[in-house]
């Protein structure tokens, strides 16, 4: 196994050991747990779930639900599974080892999340070390089909919450069209002068409900490193993001 770290997050309650040169979670992978809601007892599933960042935080504040996190890179798989451990969620948290796109037999989820690959064009960017473009470049899996793998896997009326790049809700509501609904948007701003660059997304399977732009969430205030209340709360542990 490559070089490891070892992080904290929410304020140091959850433990994260991460590859020191692959891609590395943070904000975007807290920023998606705080955004989770579910009924206790009900299954969550996060595809692509890496060391375990996103899965971690949203075990250690939902202590009413279990988890599973799909991953398929091994190396991230035994890191998950120790960060598992080292948290002593093993009870509720557990990990597989799999393609989203492959059949997951009678496997029923109330709601999938995910924070996908961020570019699908390896010429549109400069090419990230070659430890980290499986998580930053989708590769043969568009985000249709990670949003069609959540669709196959949900309850039904189960939801599929994820993050991404602001420039790509075309995309995202575009694949979430054909099975989801009740569509709800929540831009997230560097600071309030400045234009959103990640946007959260929730919808529901089979939903009617018209689209909501929920108001949006400023990370920073006008000094160079402070967050805001809202976004340090949040990142903390603190506080939640309200998606409804």
């Amino acid at each position: 196994m490559n070089e490891t770290t070892l992080d904290r997050l929410l304020d140091g309650r959850v433990e994260l050991r991460q590859s020191a040169r692959g891609y590395r979670a943070g904000m975007d992978a807290v920023l998606l747990a705080a955004s989770l809601a579910a009924k206790p007892g009900e299954l969550l599933v996060e595809f692509g779930c890496g060391p375990g960042a996103a899965l971690l935080c949203a075990a250690q504040r939902m202590p009413g639900n279990s988890f599973l996190g799909l991953e398929i890179d091994p190396e991230a798989v035994e890191l998950a599974t120790q960060n598992i451990a080292a948290n002593r969620l093993g009870d509720r948290v557990r990990v597989r080892q799999g393609d989203i796109a492959a059949p997951m037999g009678e496997l029923k989820a109330a709601q999938v999340f995910f924070n996908p690959p961020y570019f699908d064009d390896p010429k549109a960017l400069r090419l990230p070390k070659a430890e980290k473009q499986r998580a930053w470049l989708a590769g043969d899996v568009p985000l249709s089909q990670w949003v069609g793998a959540a669709a196959r896997l949900l309850e039904p009326k189960g939801r599929v919450t994820l993050i991404h790049r602001a420039d790509a809700l075309g995309d995202i509501l575009a694949a979430l069209a054909p099975r989801f609904g009740s569509v709800a948007v929540r831009p997230i701003h560097p600071r309030a002068d400045r234009p959103a660059k990640r946007v959260l997304v929730t919808a529901r399977l089979g939903g009617k409900a018209p689209l909501v732009i929920l108001p949006a969430l400023m990370l920073h205030d006008e000094g160079e490193a402070a967050h805001t209340a809202e976004a340090d709360a949040i990142l903390r542990g603190q506080a939640v993001v309200m998606m409804a």
